[in-house]
């Protein structure tokens, strides 16, 4: 807009074109055009004013004016405008309508079937996005897992796939990554246990996905946990707060986390043997990821922690926690229950019962369900 107010001041002071080219070094041909769409909103020589708005008027004169009717693909859609929206309502993927158009000979470009669906159907137009409050310091931890890459060989030739469990804090976003073979529950206290060490300490409120290995039912207000992760989050000082059920919204900041860190951490790495991932992600986690400014925060994750969540934490476990076995034996006719292979004697008016074990390296422990 200012080289067009200048030629335009110019010409009205009484420049000549070729001038005006010359002082603005721009071609004659440029000046003419500008020139003739200011005559064509009514300025002429030897006015005395320029306003924003003339100017204004004279930028839309020259926006050129392109208006392509639609080709036969269209037609055909907007033939077929109530059957695709009824289908979208249904909420059908749209390369499965073009499917279905295709079974009755209807045959339409995607690309064209796509924006006739976004600009005649509201095809693709969400709710706009709230934002969530990120909470107080070191009050929220969000825990998700996925499948990661494959692992070099090993000396019997074979690669395996590993999965990792990933946590991410809901205020400073400095993430940890710990890869394991299963997805149970006592790979996820173990997990639990290394992210306090990488923390430096325990996060108030744990919020994972439903896994099994963490959720044994899941309920939007009364979930089950399983009895030997509840077990360990009592002895460890934080709460479990699990989300719902096909509800991504509920931990937004690990959604896409798993297709990240295998992305970014793993993808292309030469990893041998499951030390080796685990070395990988927390240098990623520490050196890479944590020292990248974050899109949202505008911090760096790993600084942003320090500075702010760190402090805020319970105190980080000094001794490692030893895991429980849980099992439901049953009392034998010779007054004897097996747990973890060993025999234990019971009183006699327990025979025939089914009790709950629980079993960790000092002591083994019955109880009666009823």
């Amino acid at each position: 807009m200012v080289e067009i107010k200048e030629v335009l001041l110019l010409w009205m002071g009484g420049t000549k074109k070729k001038r005006i080219a010359a002082q603005l070094s721009l071609d004659v041909k440029t000046v003419r055009r500008y020139i003739a769409a200011g005559e064509s909103t009514g300025l002429a020589v030897g006015a005395a004013e320029l306003t924003d708005e003339q100017v204004g008027a004279v930028v839309l004169a020259l926006q050129p004016s392109v208006e392509r009717a639609h080709g036969d693909g269209w037609q055909t859609c907007e033939s077929e405008r109530a059957e695709i929206k009824r289908l979208l309502e249904q909420e059908v993927r749209l390369s499965k309508v073009r499917r279905l158009l295709h079974r009755r000979g209807i045959e339409v470009p995607y690309s064209t079937l796509h924006r006739f669906a976004v600009a005649e159907l509201d095809f693709g137009r969400h709710a706009p996005t709230i934002p969530v409050a990120d909470g107080k310091p070191g009050e929220e931890v969000h825990i998700d897992t996925g499948w990661m890459t494959m692992l070099e060989p090993d000396e019997r030739g074979r690669r395996r796939r590993f999965r990792a469990w990933i946590f991410t804090p809901h205020l400073s976003r400095y993430r940890f990554v710990y890869p394991c073979f299963a997805e149970s529950t006592e790979t996820a206290i173990e997990a639990c246990e290394a992210a306090w060490e990488f923390y430096g300490g325990v996060f108030a409120v744990v919020v994972p996905d439903n896994t099994k290995a963490i959720v044994h039912t899941a309920d939007p207000l009364k979930p089950r946990i399983i009895d030997k992760f509840l077990e360990y989050a009592q002895a460890r000082g934080f709460h479990i707060d699990p989300t719902r059920v096909r509800h991504p919204k509920d931990k937004a900041r690990t959604e896409r986390a798993v297709r990240d860190v295998r992305d970014d951490c793993f993808a292309g790495e030469k990893l041998l043997g499951l030390d080796g991932a685990r070395g990988r992600g927390r240098h990623c986690c520490a050196e890479e990821y944590g020292m990248r400014r974050h899109t949202t925060t505008q911090r760096m994750p790993r600084e942003h922690f320090d500075a702010v969540e760190k402090t805020a934490l319970k105190p980080a476990p000094t001794t490692p926690y030893d895991v429980p076995l849980w099992a439901e034996p049953k009392v034998a006719p010779d007054q004897h229950a097996q747990v973890a292979r060993a025999l234990y004697s019971l009183p006699r008016e327990w025979l025939g019962h089914r009790l709950r074990a629980r079993a960790d390296r000092s002591t083994v422990r019955f109880y009666d369900p009823a």
